[in-house]
């Protein structure tokens, strides 16, 4: 069961506030590319695609290849930017086996109830050697993320997600083994000013489950710093690769 039940006001304010910038992709593309080679005629799943944003980005960037997405909430198909978008979970994906070339989750492990029935729906899909690339917070991992600092209440949260080990330890009992990970830099907002004009609480999951006095005081403090502070919001995420 996810931390939190994705109704459409969920859905529109994800889709708002957590699409990033095709120009403030470049670095994931990098990265991904570490771990990928795109071919013609690859077979790549967007697994808990939410609003799509990611599944769009991998078809602009490899015309050639096959994009399939796959979502359990209904909210989030409806609002989609790419289509189609099957309905299907991780621990159960309507694909055949042995189809897919690779799997990109981003930030979705912490929804998944059972990581080791996922780790094992996922191997049966995916053809021999094929990656899995895990976009995510990690728990523990949260000195990274520029919303922790405003509000600090929300680690708690995130130390409720999988750990990396965590997730490892899943994936290891489905055979996989771990090819890399590293952190990746991201330009989540041009300026804190524009994120605090753009923040939407139901687009994150840790700024759900705070108290409203917690939330309405970390929002204070980004306001508060907003009228200093110059520059882009630079956050990054972790990219985790299993093989």
């Amino acid at each position: 069961m996810a931390l939190i039940a994705y109704d459409s006001a969920d859905a529109a304010a994800f889709e708002a506030n957590r699409h990033l910038r095709d120009d403030d992709l470049a670095t994931w593309r990098a990265a991904i590319g570490r771990y990928l080679r795109p071919q013609p005629g690859m077979r790549l799943l967007d697994l808990g695609c939410g609003t799509g944003s990611w599944a769009r980005a991998f078809r602009d960037w490899w015309p050639g290849a096959d994009v399939v997405a796959v979502e359990p909430a209904a909210a989030m198909r409806e609002r989609a930017v790419f289509r189609p978008v099957l309905a299907g979970s991780a621990e159960d994906i309507p694909l055949a086996s042995g189809s897919v070339d690779a799997v990109w989750l981003s930030t979705v492990v912490h929804h998944i109830a059972d990581l080791g029935a996922a780790a094992r729906e996922i191997r049966r899909v995916l053809r021999p050697g094929a990656p899995v690339l895990i976009r995510s917070a990690f728990a523990g991992r949260h000195g990274a993320i520029s919303l922790f600092r405003w509000f600090p209440e929300a680690v708690a949260v995130l130390d409720r997600y999988p750990s990396i080990a965590g997730v490892e330890a899943a994936f290891a009992g489905a055979g996989f083994a771990t090819a890399g990970c590293e952190p990746v830099p991201q330009v989540s907002a041009p300026s804190l000013a524009e994120a605090v004009a753009g923040l939407r609480r139901a687009a994150h999951t840790p700024l759900q489950l705070i108290s409203d006095d917690a939330y309405a005081a970390g929002l204070a403090r980004m306001r508060a710093a907003a009228l200093t502070e110059r520059g882009p919001v630079v956050d990054a995420l972790d990219l985790l690769v299993l093989r």
